[in-house]
């Protein structure tokens, strides 16, 4: 038996048919060959077509099926880009293009609900403000957009989208509630509250069902479509993070999932409902969250990471200089980056530094020292370090970092990165090969029963490497001298 998996990002649709039996990857696609569409009619404003994730979703799917007969597809999990807005009318049509998650037009309606609601109620009920959230973008809407927002009759997060065309039924699940901000975790239900400030009706809210379990099955419409067979159970949906969580199999606390790519993330597993008070890192429901047993994801995001890397490559580095050899040059230069500290906070406002815009800054540069291999690792570094100074408030939320799980992609390729990463933070950082789609389908699996547990789904997950921490006296006396810089 096969497990379908598909992961709806804002740049590609991709999708792994992975072989239930082996737990082995026997297909994989990705479309648009380049990067998908974004429309900006506005600074700060961020839009897709819902249509164009179905239509790139065909795409991987026909692509996918050269490989393997649909009929032996015993399962579909869905991972998706988060805390994006689609509405929908009573005829399940797509009123207007999707807000997602980079959009920025929302955040002083999240600052008023902030201020009106109570940070002190928000942060206990909500785990987070309501920022720049679903929640929040909806508030957009109803504002700006009366007519349209009259004719709603269910918002969806781009993951419900993708279950709706798949099997005709509305739905979603506490997870994506939560991750936009509707979800009161000390009532264990939607916020009233937050409903009643807004002034939006519950009914707008899909009803929830659970991340593992059939939510769902494919449509005789959406089988023609696809080619695939009609009646296979869409058994898991997952916003990227808790997905990337998943793939990696972090579920239980203490555990760590982090990627490195143009934003960097750390997110972390606790088993207690709790919240940084200065709201620098997110909290949302993982996968496997219930009441009773509380699996919460402590989500850390760094904007200005992979992005300064390819930064400097463009503007600094030699002509036709590769990652790997800026990689090898950073390696030549001792740790401490011979006096220099970067801060990477040039990408936007970072939510880490109470959502100020620092830009990226030097300090310690000096012409008769320093060159670009300097520069390279002071740049790596000042990542790593920014992810360590999130990872203390995870810890002050009563997360025990022992273990980071990663890919080996991007900039987890670097060892320079790696062993600064496991040298600061005291933790082992653990490589592994698996990718999003790969792990919704293993998720599909679990829905579906194929597997008892994560143990099970996960048992042959192939782990490439092992890092363990070495010469941390050292890292940290640099992590200490970055740090000065940030309260300058």
């Amino acid at each position: 038996m096969y497990l379908l998996g598909y992961d709806i990002g804002s740049s590609s649709v991709k999708g792994s048919v992975v072989d239930a039996q082996t737990g082995k990857t026997v297909a994989f696609a990705s479309f648009p060959s380049h990067e998908a569409i974004i429309i900006s009619k506005k600074a700060g404003w961020a839009e897709q077509e819902p249509s164009m994730w179905w239509d790139n979703l065909k795409l991987v799917t026909g692509q996918l099926l050269q490989s393997v007969n649909a009929a032996d597809i015993g399962a579909i999990g869905i991972s998706y880009q988060m805390h994006g807005l689609v509405c929908i009318d009573k005829d399940r049509q797509v009123l207007r293009p999707s807000i997602i998650w980079c959009d920025s037009r929302a955040v002083p309606y999240g600052q008023k609900a902030l201020e009106a609601l109570g940070e002190p109620w928000c942060l206990e009920h909500l785990l987070n403000s309501p920022g720049n959230f679903t929640a929040a973008k909806l508030a957009w809407v109803k504002e700006n957009e009366p007519q349209l927002y009259k004719r709603i009759w269910k918002i969806m997060l781009p993951g419900d989208y993708i279950a709706m065309r798949l099997t005709d039924t509305v739905c979603t699940t506490v997870s994506g509630l939560s991750e936009g901000i509707f979800w009161d975790f000390k009532a264990d239900k939607p916020s009233d509250r937050l409903l009643n400030y807004f002034g939006f009706d519950e009914s707008v809210l899909p009803p929830c069902q659970p991340t593992f379990g059939v939510q769902g099955t494919l449509s005789r419409t959406a089988a023609a479509e696809l080619g695939l067979k009609e009646g296979t159970p869409v058994t898991y949906r997952a916003g990227d993070q808790p997905n990337n969580a998943l793939s990696l199999n972090v579920f239980n606390p203490g555990e760590i999932a982090s990627t490195a790519g143009t934003s960097g993330v750390v997110y972390g597993v606790i088993d207690q409902v709790n919240h940084d008070p200065l709201s620098r890192v997110n909290t949302f429901a993982h996968v496997n969250h219930t009441a009773a047993t509380p699996r919460l994801g402590v989500l850390l995001c760094i904007n200005g990471t992979g992005i300064l890397n390819s930064w400097l490559r463009r503007n600094v580095a030699l002509s036709n200089t590769s990652y790997p050899q800026m990689n090898d040059m950073a390696e030549t230069v001792p740790i401490g980056a011979d006096g220099i500290s970067i801060l990477p906070f040039g990408n936007g406002a970072e939510r880490l530094l109470g959502n100020e815009d620092r830009g990226c800054s030097i300090h310690g540069l000096n012409f008769n020292l320093h060159g670009r291999p300097q520069i390279m690792r002071a740049a790596q570094e000042g990542i790593v370090f920014s992810f360590q100074y999130g990872i203390e408030i995870m810890e002050r939320m009563g997360l025990r970092v022992n273990k980071i799980h990663a890919g080996r992609a991007n900039m987890f390729l670097s060892k320079v990165f790696r062993d600064t990463l496991a040298g600061v933070s005291g933790a082992t950082i653990e490589l592994y090969d698996t990718e999003g789609s790969a792990g919704a389908a293993k998720g599909a699996g679990m829905g579906v029963g194929i597997y008892k547990d994560n143990t099970e789904a996960f048992s042959t997950l192939e782990r490439l490497a092992v890092i363990t921490p070495d010469r941390q006296e050292e890292y940290r006396a640099a992590y200490e001298k970055w740090k000065s810089y940030i309260n300058q």
